[in-house]
């Protein structure tokens, strides 16, 4: 079995021991009461919008409180129309970009 883990793979306690949190800390953060997070990590399962929120604030480290509306559209409308702009500007974001800006 591999390591990398898909988001119907990941494991919940396993993330918030490995950050120090309770589970009141951990997932609140993505907005999820306390009891239902322990029922997700007892094994109930967990819907792919929590899926995919964990993993982009536990696992990611995305600060979803600051993303808006205008940033997502923004991001949307480069990935579509503009893809070649968008993939130098996300290896620029990594430090990758051989260009100076």
């Amino acid at each position: 079995m591999a390591n990398t883990k898909t988001p119907e793979t990941i494991d919940a306690r396993e993330i918030r021991r490995r950050l120090g949190l309770n589970q009141q800390q951990f997932w609140s953060t993505i907005g999820v009461t306390q009891s239902g997070g322990s029922r997700y990590e007892s094994g109930r399962n967990m819907p792919k919008p929590v899926r995919e929120l964990l993993r982009l604030v536990h696992v990611e480290g995305i600060d979803i409180a600051s993303i808006t509306r205008d940033d997502w559209e923004v991001v949307e409308y480069l990935k579509t129309k503009e893809p070649e702009m968008y993939k130098s500007l996300k290896k620029s974001a990594h430090g990758k970009g051989k260009k100076a800006a």
